[in-house]
């Protein structure tokens, strides 16, 4: 048997990369009366003769949207233009990639679009995020923002995420210009991007593997528990243990660290209402 990854999907037939060989394969008939259900990103055992998938081996992450297997970090694109930058966004994306157990690191988009002010502005909001995230700020104009990304996706699967029109597939082109991405016409009434990315695809890049996927600006929490959402908000972590219960949501309940660090000023509010935000929605999934 040969070990290989799962780098695409079409129509029933599963691309598996060996490190040499692009090999089409079908996942074992068996698969279905077991629950396997093999994933863009899995590593497997296929038989290369016969071109068939007959193990997946165990993940380390899974993201339900995209449907991608073991992602080891997440890009978060975000455009930086006031009308289009949106951190209750921002935070919902990152909400979905720490439940996932995959790193986050936020790069902010059409920097060059921004006056000196706004680019200030930007740069004091993203202050506290820098605390706990790796954050780039780039212009597809100046190859200088975008060189820094490269050693990050050496012996990475890392997906390109963020809202739509924010740039991924111009990012990958950047990095990439082989690839020659099909990137999205920005409607002028709406100032929004076109989806144009049909599907999820592995690219071995950079001693790495990339994936483009489609664009979207609305995320679903199904598969997360308002109980544990407190567990996505990395700033929390410390302040847990000092809460007078250790059940603490950190909503309503009295003696909360949490809300005692929002007041004083070392949480920022925006922050701190994206959580009360993201925990109602999940409260109403339950009913």
């Amino acid at each position: 048997m040969t070990t290989g990854r799962i780098i695409k999907l079409t129509g029933g037939i599963y691309t598996v990369f060996d490190g040499t060989d692009e090999v089409p394969c079908k996942p074992r008939g068996v698969f279905r009366h077991q629950a396997i259900d093999p994933r863009v990103g899995d590593w497997v055992s296929f038989d290369k003769e016969n071109q068939q998938i007959t193990e997946v081996h165990p993940r380390h992450s899974m993201l339900k949207r995209p449907p991608v297997a073991n992602v080891d970090q997440a890009l978060i694109l975000m455009s930086a233009t006031p009308r289009e930058f949106s951190l209750i966004l921002l935070d919902r994306f990152l909400v979905q990639i720490a439940h996932a157990q995959i790193k986050g690191v936020i790069i902010l988009t059409k920097i060059d679009l921004l006056n000196d002010a706004a680019m200030a502005d930007l740069k004091a909001t993203m202050a506290f995020y820098e605390q706990h995230f790796d954050v780039y700020y780039m212009s597809k104009h100046d190859p200088a923002t975008t060189a820094p990304l490269k050693p990050l996706l050496k012996d990475n699967l890392t997906v390109f995420a963020g809202q739509t029109g924010a740039g991924k597939s111009s990012l990958i082109n950047t990095l990439s210009p082989d690839l020659n991405l099909k990137t999205g016409e920005i409607s002028k009434a709406l100032g929004r991007g076109k989806h144009t990315t049909r599907h999820v695809e592995l690219w071995h890049r950079f001693d790495g593997f990339i994936v483009d996927t489609p664009g979207f600006s609305k995320l679903s929490f199904e598969a997360i528990q308002k109980e544990e959402l407190r567990d996505c908000f990395v700033e929390f972590e410390g302040l847990q243990s000092a809460c007078k219960f250790r059940t603490c949501q950190h909503l309503n309940e009295p003696g909360c660290a949490v809300k005692a660090a929002v007041a004083s000023g070392l949480i920022p509010t925006t922050r701190y209402q994206s959580y009360q935000k993201i925990y109602d929605e999940l409260k109403a999934l339950e009913y």
